[in-house]
């Protein structure tokens, strides 16, 4: 029996990836994983600041890597354009594609309808656009995978973050839908829904994160990057189709 150990990663040497919303958090751990494991890889955000110390820190650790990005918000179609021609020309192409940028809201109460369709746009026109260009060139190839960071929202749908619930919810039926749609095209599709994760989109402070994560009522970010390679590392003929992951305190 072949050691399942050697399954672990094989997946990634020289793969062509791209993380949207790669620069902090879970993308950022999904980077310095996959870069790891011999991924040739690129990241954006739409932070400048946040952008040039992630690619600053994956070029010290890394130093042989082969690492693009820019910095882009996935609501602008200039930039959506601009990051694609860059994939094309340095990667030229894609094999994994890894949606994950997102940000948080809160309820119909709590926001505004402008800033409501800025947080739609990001968190589900996003993955949408994205997931698009990737499939056109991935069916050429005959061969891909996309992952789609989602949220437990989805799950607790807690009346707090309304909105936010709202595009994690669409993004759990998207990636649903989505698999059924390219799966004869040879394109995976998997959907990890993460429960509490440290990140700077909690309203606790770093401490009191920290404190969580000793209490195991969080996550890390990388426990999601090792998730997000376990997806990667399977055989072609095994879909890891959805995955949730919950701190072990945490009951939903």
């Amino acid at each position: 029996m072949k050691n399942i150990t050697d399954y672990f990663g094989q997946n990634i040497q020289q793969k062509r990836i791209v993380i949207t919303g790669g620069t902090t958090g879970i993308g950022k751990a999904i980077a310095d994983l996959l870069i790891s494991q011999g991924g040739r890889v690129l990241i954006f955000g739409r932070d400048i600041h946040d952008f040039e110390k992630a690619f600053d820190d994956i070029k010290k650790n890394f130093p042989e890597s082969e690492l693009y990005g820019a910095p882009i918000d996935v609501t602008n179609k200039e930039d959506v354009k601009m990051i694609w021609e860059i994939i094309d020309n340095n990667l030229g192409g894609i094999d994994i594609l890894i949606n994950n940028a997102a940000l948080a809201a809160e309820g119909v109460t709590e926001d505004n309808p402008d800033h409501w369709q800025y947080i739609i746009d990001t968190n589900v026109m996003g993955y949408l656009t994205f997931s698009y260009e990737a499939v056109l060139r991935m069916k050429a190839q005959k061969s891909g995978h996309i992952i789609n960071i989602g949220s437990m929202s989805a799950e607790t749908l807690n009346g707090e973050s309304t909105i936010y619930v709202a595009t994690k919810t669409a993004i759990r039926g998207f990636s649903t839908a989505l698999r059924k749609e390219v799966n004869e095209l040879g394109i995976k599709v998997s959907h990890i829904e993460p429960g509490s994760v440290m990140s700077d989109m909690q309203t606790d402070t770093k401490a009191e994160q920290h404190q969580k994560i000793r209490k195991m009522k969080m996550l890390e970010a990388e426990d999601i990057a090792m998730s997000v390679l376990f997806c990667l590392s399977q055989p072609q003929r095994c879909d890891i189709v959805s995955m949730q992951l919950r701190p072990h305190l945490q009951l939903i």
